[in-house]
């Protein structure tokens, strides 16, 4: 593969704003990795060039915005790829080290690839050759390979998230969407992915299986060849229209002289049926070798607009010649032979025995040769009526059924009766189509129908909603159920007080009940606590009456199982209680007290002999008070109490008496 130097980008490939200071850079991650610089960020999360203190290695950790770690489906999708990439060790997939979380971080810690995307190269260079090509769509196969055989499909696969390093190993990353086979593409209302390498399957039914990675393989070949992309509009929906509707073009339509296997392999890869795709990426890459071993080295290293050679006997731009197609060695006369059974007469026609001639009379061979070409004309006329009613019984009732997909209901409905066609309406729910364009038609585009058939037209009512069902006053179990029941998931439960509603009962919904919202999406419950109960002040209480005073309150009490020293509460009595005294908390909490081991005491330092200033240092330095007593006006101590050597609470005062 042509080499070339690459700055390091790993996973997301947007532009980083590094005029902004980030806050994680110069952090430590879970005590363990020093995070020194960001590397891009993306729309779920942030990646970071980061060194494993415990390892001493570097690399790449990608830490989810804190803003979506509340959010539990996010969470478990970042987990997921965790563990995905995790089951797949293999030498072009960024490995996965480790995953966990600190405070409300959330991260990947992940191999470090120094090096630059598919993207950048492209965005570089545009065209490459088709040896480069093939060098780098390769390895993405074998890695593609090894997802789908662990029965994942990645789901994402484009330029930025093929990864080339400085070394020319080439690795796929992001498996953040990635999915087990036969799951769907919708999360949340959203359609993932992005859009330009989506297989029409994954816009129109969101569904996908090892061959929807294979389609974004050959948009990407169709880009690595041509340096563009098969399909060109302003916004998305343009994009959309034109991959349910159109084929991808042949790369050599762009790149001329480019060869023919390299337009069967596009044209394999990106069919817009799916049926016709190889069957996951190990068959594509099966494909890819064949084509590489028919290509010479020539056509391999052939750059991009040069050495294209015009096909022979090619006209003008603007000429237009139709030639009847010349037929190939042996199969050529089967279809000479097939052509020629088509526009003979019928058996009953062709043999039937003409009239018996009457006898020649006189000027009878002038008549003959008068006759001879209107008996010509005739049986033309008879051939090409006949040929004419054959391709009519066999072509001329039926047309193909145009592409409307993602097209509002009326320019559909224009197009269909502008071919003949009449058309019946249905409407269904659709993440991914606009209200009022058409998901899907009835037969697909592209089938043969009647001329006046009828083409049903399946159009989109918009995302469905769902409205929140209203379980104040539910059990948390049957609220859950409920929500279950009407499409919606239920999210994180959150406890407050209310003294209207039971204790452990729902109080109410984020989204409120009747919030219209996709299926799917999450609802927050906050369940009751109860009314609240002041926690009784039970500190200095003896243990026996600390626990009647809160069991009273209507609290379970435990007793740790330590015991701590205590300057406020006696020996044996109540040093701590947990919620803090004073504080409210629900009946049935629980309350724990800590028994006192009484005051903790210290050693007092002996400053017998020590000029007064010296001793009021050492004393304060080990905790305690001073007061000094000078008798005789001198500068010396000459006694202390507590004595030198006997035990004192901290901040106890130690007196000095000084001559």
């Amino acid at each position: 593969m042509e080499q070339r130097p690459c700055r390091g980008r790993i996973v997301e490939s947007d532009v980083v704003d590094t005029t902004v200071q980030d806050p994680l850079v110069g952090q430590t991650l879970d005590g363990r990795y020093r995070v020194e610089a960001r590397i891009a960020v993306g729309g779920m999360a942030t990646v970071y060039r980061a060194v494993d203190t415990r390892l001493d290695r570097m690399l790449a950790l990608k830490v989810m915005h804190p803003g979506l770690a509340a959010d539990t489906e996010f969470v478990e999708r970042f987990i997921r790829e965790a563990k995905a990439v995790a089951r797949l060790s293999h030498t072009n997939v960024v490995g996965v080290f480790d995953q966990g979380t600190d405070g409300t971080y959330v991260y990947l810690a992940m191999e470090y690839v120094a090096g630059c995307t598919l993207r950048d190269v492209l965005r570089e260079r545009g065209a490459l050759s088709p040896r480069a090509a093939l060098d780098i769509l390769e390895p993405v196969l074998a890695a593609l390979g090894a997802a789908h055989r662990a029965g994942l499909v990645h789901r994402d696969m484009k330029p930025e998230n093929v990864l080339i390093g400085d070394d020319g190993q080439v690795k796929v990353a992001d498996f953040g969407l990635v999915r087990t086979v036969d799951t769907q593409t919708s999360v949340s209302g959203a359609l993932l992915g992005t859009v330009s390498y989506l297989a029409p399957e994954q816009i129109g039914h969101g569904t996908v299986d090892q061959r929807t990675d294979v389609y974004a393989c050959g948009v990407m070949l169709y880009e690595m060849l041509t340096g563009a992309k098969p399909y060109a509009g302003d916004t998305p929906m343009q994009v959309i229209v034109q991959r349910l509707n159109e084929d991808v073009p042949r790369p050599s339509a762009a790149v001329p002289g480019l060869p023919a296997g390299l337009d069967a392999l596009v044209e394999r890869a990106a069919a817009r049926d799916a049926a016709r795709r190889p069957a996951d990426a190990a068959a594509m890459f099966a494909e890819v070798r064949g084509v590489r071993a028919a290509l010479s080295p020539r056509e391999l290293d052939a750059r991009p607009y040069e050495d294209a050679v015009p096909p022979v006997g090619s006209e003008e731009p603007t000429s237009v010649v139709i030639r009847p197609p010349a037929p190939a060695q042996g199969a050529g006369e089967d279809a000479l032979n097939r052509t020629t059974r088509l526009m003979m007469p019928p058996p009953d026609l062709a043999e039937m025995p003409a009239p018996p001639a009457a006898p020649p009379a006189a000027g009878a061979r002038v008549r003959r040769s008068r006759r001879g070409p209107l008996a010509v004309l005739v049986a033309l006329l008879v051939i090409i009526g006949v040929g004419a009613g054959v391709w009519y019984i066999s072509e001329g009732q039926f047309t193909r059924v145009p592409g409307v997909l993602a097209l509002p209901q009326t320019q559909a409905q224009h197009k269909l009766s502008s071919a003949g066609l009449d058309t019946r309406v249905e409407q269904d729910f659709s993440l991914t189509v606009p209200r009022g364009s058409v998901i899907s038609t009835d037969p697909e585009p592209g089938r043969r129908i009647r001329s006046n058939g009828t083409v049903t037209l399946r159009v989109s009512k918009g995302p469905q909603e769902i409205r929140v069902p209203d379980v104040k006053g539910h059990t948390l179990a049957d609220a859950r159920r409920q929500l279950k029941a009407a499409g919606l998931t239920p999210g994180t439960v959150r406890k407050s007080f209310d003294d209207s509603v039971p204790q452990g009962q729902v109080v109410g919904t984020d989204p409120a009940s009747g919030a219209e919202r996709s299926p799917g999406t999450p609802v927050t419950l906050t369940v009751s606590r109860g009314s609240p109960v002041d926690v009784p002040d039970v500190i200095g209480e003896s243990v026996t009456d600390a626990q009647q005073d809160l069991q009273g309150a209507g609290f379970t009490v435990v007793l740790a199982p330590e015991k701590v020293f205590s300057d406020e509460a006696d020996k044996d009595t109540v040093a701590l209680e947990s919620p803090d005294r004073d504080s409210q908390a629900a009946a049935g909490d629980t309350v724990t007290i800590t028994v006192s081991r009484g005051q903790q005491l210290f050693p007092v330092p002996d400053v017998k002999g020590k000029k007064a200033g010296d001793a009021q240092q050492i004393l304060k330095d080990a905790g305690f008070d001073v007061r000094v007593i000078d008798i005789f006006f001198g500068d010396t101590v000459f006694s202390e109490s507590p004595g030198g050597g006997s035990q004192a609470p901290k901040g106890a005062t130690v007196t000095l008496w000084v001559r």
